[in-house]
């Protein structure tokens, strides 16, 4: 047997060969024969009429189950196999695979195009470049945590194996993955330990993370913003559904401000009933602040379009996701109005001294001006250009693939960001010391220099902006 689909962003590029499937009536021996031909050590079992993956057996499956307990080899699959199959589409984020292995302690993840179709595997190898330190340890203790004592704990672990990775000096891309993923899996827990507690509607919902934890872009100090979007597939009242969602939202709010996620001060929480919302209502959201463009609106846009789901049914945010992409491609006034927004302020570059700083504080703000040029820039390109992914070094090698930059250019500017954010992260790891602020009298010659070559790069970014739009 055997799939076609088309080969594009998320999952799907991770997938490196042809999908090796069987049908549940074929035999272990065949099986295992398949797996020779194909140099893999899983295959996925597929219903031999509409292709949807049924199950998965690996070498390890067939020696356990059938060779060392004197079984038949001649036996169909589909008795030894392991059902009950976790799938994730082809356009799944890595981030999204990473979190669903971790969450499930999976080895192989099984990937289905928009039909349910199967369409290949991506394993943890593909998925991880080299091993995160102490991660299986912290992702147990998360996992295992019964109480909101229980996971606060396990939320300082992670916090205090965070600022180890910045000590040792760890690219800042590793950390705030890694951050994220952790976060993530502490997010998910507190809310099994609330839906334990509530009664929930019977209609599809999910937990968004919005802004920077939306972006994975998570530092050692961070606040929550998130929101929860609903189903009314049945035409249900959404103040109604509303009214049931706020209390579980605003308990799964209070556990993660107990686990160091400070409520956010704005009020971007799902415990919130503006953020509360169901698919037309979110719709409707969007749709509002790219047509009015006031100030609050493109304020909006900064938090809430990037965003992406975290637990729940993640086909809800995903349509939504497609539908802002496909409005947003075809409002290029709006788009104009963000580029016009994010090139109010540039990156603190003197004419005469190196960097331009704060007159009381003598400080610079790494995360208002340094990370935020890149963030709002590459924010703007992947609306314009309907790209999916969520990332600021995502979507600046995605806009520069889909416009053609030199690589060589690409990666100047993620490395620039890279640098900045990691030196936000050196800065939180100073006692008493202002979160996202930097005296340039504090860094060494060679961190003077990069940290204005870095604003240079934000700044050839915010150029090409104001060339794209005319402004």
């Amino acid at each position: 047997m055997s799939a076609g689909s088309e080969r594009g962003g998320g999952l799907a590029a991770l997938i490196r060969r042809p999908p090796v499937c069987v049908g549940p009536e074929l035999s272990v021996r065949e099986a295992l024969g398949r797996m020779g031909a194909g140099r893999v050590g899983t295959v996925v079992v597929v219903d031999s009429a509409s292709f949807q993956p049924l199950g998965i057996l690996t070498r390890r499956d067939a020696i356990e189950r059938v060779a060392l307990v004197g079984g038949d080899l001649d036996a169909p699959v589909a008795s030894v196999m392991t059902g009950g199959v976790v799938a994730l589409p082809l356009q799944a984020s890595p981030h999204q695979a990473r979190l669903i292995l971790a969450r499930n302690d999976l080895r192989h993840l099984v990937v289905v195009d928009e039909s349910g179709r199967f369409a290949g595997v991506v394993s943890r190898s593909d998925l991880y470049a080299s091993r995160w330190p102490l991660a299986d340890d912290l992702v147990e203790a998360i996992q295992a945590a019964s109480s909101a004592d229980a996971l606060a704990a396990a939320a300082r672990q992670v916090q205090a194996s965070a600022a180890a990775m910045v000590d040792r000096g760890e690219s800042a891309g590793r950390i705030n993955e890694w951050i994220a993923i952790l976060n993530d899996l502490i997010v998910l827990t507190a809310i099994d330990l609330a839906e334990a507690e509530f009664d929930l509607p019977l209609v599809r919902w999910c937990w968004l993370a919005f802004g920077s934890e939306g972006r994975l872009e998570q530092t050692l100090v961070t606040d929550q913003d998130n929101g929860l979007i609903f189903a009314t597939d049945k035409g249900e009242d959404p103040d109604l559904l509303r009214a049931r969602f706020l209390p579980f939202a605003q308990h799964v709010n209070a556990l993660l401000d107990q686990c160091g996620f400070s409520l956010c001060k704005g009020g971007v929480m799902a415990g919130n009933p503006k953020w509360c919302l169901s698919l037309a209502e979110w719709r409707g959201c969007f749709a509002e602040w790219m047509r009015a463009a006031s100030a609050d609106d493109l304020l909006n846009s900064t938090i809430f379009f990037d965003f992406r789901p975290l637990a729940g049914d993640w086909a809800l945010p995903m349509a939504l996701k497609r539908w802002l992409l496909q409005v947003a491609a075809d409002n290029p006034l709006f788009l104009r109005f963000m580029a016009a927004n994010a090139l109010q302020s540039g990156p603190p570059l003197g004419r005469i001294r190196d960097f331009v700083v704060d007159r009381e504080t003598g400080q610079l703000d790494l995360k208002r001006d340094g990370c935020r040029p890149f963030v709002d820039a590459a924010r703007i390109y992947a609306l314009a250009l309907g790209l999916p992914e969520t990332s600021t070094a995502e979507r600046i090698r995605a806009a520069g693939a889909a416009l053609h930059w030199d690589s060589r250019e690409c990666d100047a500017l993620v490395e620039a960001l890279d640098f900045i954010q990691q030196l936000r992260l050196r800065r939180q790891r100073v006692p008493g010391s202002p979160a996202n602020r930097v005296s340039p009298d504090d860094l060494n010659d060679l961190e003077r220099a990069f940290l204005k070559e870095s604003f240079r790069q934000a700044r050839r970014l915010q150029h090409k902006l104001q060339t794209r739009y005319q402004l």
